[in-house]
């Protein structure tokens, strides 16, 4: 493994217990981003499983994980034929910082849908999105390479579509093969879709359910970010990837805080 693979690798230190220094790569100023997070706890999981994916994620985040050690607790909770449960902790400097219940089982590859709904609006062509790679050292840009439909980037300019949109292509930068661990980090990738309601500033998750529908294809992946209510300072967010073949491969749905602007 290389890149993600390396940022991710978690050591088995004991029963249910892993070692890691989280990679301040992923780091959106000094928050370690969420998706990434999962990823880790998800490597944990299935290293302690009968199975092979992370089917379902339910992720609770108490505070913000920074890079460094850490160390990751897996409880079973219940294990079969199928699928089995544990919930999974993530715990740095003697506090936990996420926990989770993550529920794994084996995902065939070739299998077809026996029914799917309909596919979101088709993003743009590549090279008609926009690259908004920043510098080099900033963080979290730099290890995503996201293309973004510039329909839904009008926050950007000062000028928010004011419909709670967002989507674009994605892979890794470092060519890491798309897999289930990458799609806990699509699914926490895209700029929060409350920008485009005039929100400004850091968008913290609080909760954050994802579930792996199918084993991705290689090739870039298409995320779709879309939202129902901002009131009070939270705002939901619900995100559909989809792979190269056309296939929704990953679905999540999280809870966020903005900063009020008003009175």
């Amino acid at each position: 493994m290389s890149g993600f693979g390396d940022a991710t690798a978690v050591k088995q230190v004991g029963e249910g217990r892993y070692e890691i220094v989280l990679d301040g790569g992923y780091a959106i100023g000094e928050a370690l981003n969420g998706g990434y997070l999962m990823a880790v706890l998800a490597r944990a999981a299935v290293d302690a499983s009968p199975h092979a994916h992370p089917v379902s994620t339910a992720t609770n985040f108490h505070r913000v994980a920074k890079a460094g050690p850490a160390e990751v607790i897996v409880e079973p909770r219940k294990e079969g034929r199928t699928a089995a449960a544990s919930r999974v902790a993530l715990v740095q400097n003697g506090r936990t910082a996420i926990d989770a219940l993550i529920t794994t089982g084996t995902l065939d590859a070739a299998a077809e849908p026996d029914w799917s709904g309909e596919a979101p609006p088709a993003i743009p062509p590549l090279e008609e999105c926009s690259d908004l790679h920043p510098p080099a050292g900033r963080g979290f840009a730099d290890q995503v390479d996201m293309r973004f439909d510039r329909s839904t980037m009008g926050w950007l300019d000062g000028q928010p579509t004011g419909r709670p949109e967002v989507r674009g292509w994605f892979r890794h930068r470092d060519e890491y093969a798309i897999d289930a661990y990458s799609l806990a980090l699509a699914v926490d990738a895209l700029p929060p879709v409350a920008l485009n309601l005039g929100a400004k500033g850091w968008a913290p998750t609080v909760e954050l359910t994802w579930h792996m529908r199918a084993v991705p294809v290689p090739g870039w992946l298409a995320v779709h970010g879309t939202g129902r209510l901002l009131a009070d300072g939270w705002f939901d967010e619900e995100v559909e990837v989809w792979d190269a073949a056309g296939r929704l491969v990953a679905q999540s749905r999280q809870l966020a805080r903005v900063p009020r602007t008003g009175p």
